[in-house]
């Protein structure tokens, strides 16, 4: 697993450490395949992979009588989707109605049956049989008016989508020797990543575990805009998203998200609140704990920018914000440290470097490098800023510019440095700052510029923010915070759900008594003196270690 997400479960995998894990990943792509393994604890005992990337050679030919089946189940499935394609969720509640979650739920695990039996569904995900069911769905009486829009383009373009989504449904993982074994799934995302999750569930009873520290629901909207697709594919593909959301929040039997803008995501997709407990993330402050220490080295005059480039963290407001900025305090420095995210970032930062040179034209010369030159734009590892913690170093304020954000990762290592900081209100920024830095609305540079100019003025006041900000954030936000909360979840899933597969001792002979029910209360026989059980009886079932199976985003566990 690659990004924050990977560094998350590495960092809880290695925290945990009382605990066995099997990991089962997902990777999108050939390099991620080609990356090469991260080195693993001793407590993982195994890991299985599955490339979603690509499902050439597992096309199983389907006999008479599993194609009727087949086609039964995937017209309910898409007939679900075509019915809510422009209301998946109800307007009162804005929970998936309970008539179409139960007719898509029913036809998923239909489906999984069907694989299961089969040997795959690829082959017939990919047949004309699944377009012209697709093609029947939207064209059905039933079917709202943005669906029986859709043209043969269309069609094939959503058909091939649900075909890449529902590859899961094809894996062997599903048995005894597999996600059967565990004691719970802990799905690091929702959405397709956590249909294995929910198979485990279904065919083994395996208690689900869901954690999204950026819901998945949301970026699939925010990726399918009006420029990515038709109204029809994007109509269609929204209601299948929306359902297989509100499948896995109706299941899970608990979920964590990472912060309340997710959580009322999770909310308003019919996730109970009862099941529901927020997990901050947790981030390694011993590497921030030096700058943080010394708040006085600080550039009183100097702006820092972190994050990755693109043209989402909205860096054209922030370079016009800078330039009202330079009116008011000719001595302010800007530094934008950052690498540009894929090809739309590099053609961004192009266009802000070009912007910079426009906006302060009798210092363009050179605009690149770090000096008398106003704005600068740096990397990580470059002399300037050879570590993540030397670019917050310098810095007097911190300034977050985004027009969409989920938990602010970049303000919340500005927090371990103690620095003040200066933000959009978008995602949870306002939830992870708490009043320890000012929030100005996206899109206004105006305000962006005032709150700047504030702080810059002002060096007591960011004294007092910075310290409090440092303050909250080794409270809420550090790994040995976020670690300690799902030992506890971990342990509250497995006292509720007891393991319903058979146990056998050494001689292969059912132990029907090998878990009592004295076994989930505390007592003497559930401490360190506790006789050696046999083999196959769940650890946890004694007072030790539960066996826990996370289950990796689409990023894949490389």
């Amino acid at each position: 697993m690659s990004g924050d997400a990977g560094l998350w479960c590495d960092r809880l995998v290695r925290g945990l450490a009382q605990h066995e894990f099997d990991l089962y990943a997902l990777s999108r792509s050939r390099q991620q395949e080609d990356a090469g393994w991260v080195p693993l604890p001793p407590q993982v005992g195994r890991v299985r992979t599955a490339p979603l990337w690509t499902a050439e050679g597992d096309a199983v030919p389907y006999g008479r009588r599993a194609r009727r089946r087949f086609t039964e189940c995937y017209g309910e499935l898409v007939a679900a989707v075509c019915a809510g394609s422009d209301a998946v969720f109800d307007a009162s509640s804005r929970a998936a109605s309970p008539h179409l979650a139960d007719r898509f739920g029913n036809a998923l695990y239909g489906l999984a049956e069907l694989a299961r039996d089969q040997g795959g569904l690829v082959g017939a995900l990919r047949s004309d049989t699944a377009v012209r069911t697709l093609e029947r769905a939207c064209r059905a009486p039933g079917a709202l008016r943005t669906a029986r829009e859709a043209r043969v383009p269309d069609l094939l373009t959503v058909a091939a989508h649900l075909e890449r989504a529902l590859r899961p449904l094809s894996l062997d993982w599903y048995g005894d020797d597999g996600l059967g074994a565990a004691d719970l799934c802990h799905a690091t995302a929702g959405g397709p990543a956590a249909l294995t999750g929910l198979l485990a569930r279904h065919f083994c009873e395996v208690p689900l575990l869901v954690t999204e520290y950026g819901v998945q629901l949301r970026s699939h909207y925010l990726a399918l805009g009006p420029d990515a697709a038709a109204p029809a594919v994007r109509a269609l593909l929204a209601a299948f998203h929306g359902l297989l959301a509100a499948e896995v929040y109706r299941r899970a039997a608990i979920l964590t998200p990472g912060n309340a803008h997710a959580r009322r995501w999770q909310e308003r997709c019919g996730a109970e609140r009862a099941r529901i407990r927020t997990v901050h993330p947790g981030m390694e402050a011993s590497r921030f704990a030096e700058v943080g220490e010394s708040p006085d080295h600080a550039d009183p005059d100097t702006l820092v920018w972190v994050g990755r480039v693109e043209p989402a963290k909205d860096l054209v407001s922030l370079l016009h914000a800078f330039a009202e900025i330079r009116k008011e305090e000719p001595r302010a420095r800007l530094r934008i440290v950052g690498a540009p995210a894929g090809p739309e970032g590099e053609a961004y930062l192009g266009h802000c470097r070009v912007l910079a040179a426009q906006l302060f034209p009798d210092e363009a010369e050179g605009v690149h490098a770090v000096g008398d030159n106003p704005v600068s734009f740096e990397e990580i590892g470059d002399p300037e800023a050879p570590t993540l913690p030397d670019a917050y170093a310098d810095s007097a304020v911190v300034v977050l510019s985004s027009l969409v954000e989920g938990f602010p990762i970049t303000l919340v290592e500005a927090m371990f440095c103690g620095r003040a900081t200066v933000s959009t209100d978008v995602g949870a920024v306002v939830e992870a700052i708490g009043g320890t830095g000012l929030v100005v609305p996206p899109r206004n540079p105006r305000a962006l510029a005032e709150a700047c100019v504030a702080l810059l003025r002002d060096p007591e006041r960011r004294e007092r923010l910075g310290a409090a900000a440092r303050a909250r954030a080794l409270e809420l936000f550090t790994v040995e915070q976020n670690i300690a909360a799902f030992h506890c979840i971990y342990l509250e899933i497995v006292s509720h759900c007891p393991v319903r597969r058979v146990v056998l001792d050494a001689a292969g002979e059912p132990l029907p008594f090998a878990t009592p029910p004295e076994a989930h209360v505390p007592g003497r026989w559930t401490g360190p003196t506790a006789p050696a059980l046999p083999r196959g009886v769940p650890r946890w079932a004694a007072g030790g270690p539960v066996r826990a199976t996370p289950l990796a985003t689409p990023e894949g566990a490389r």
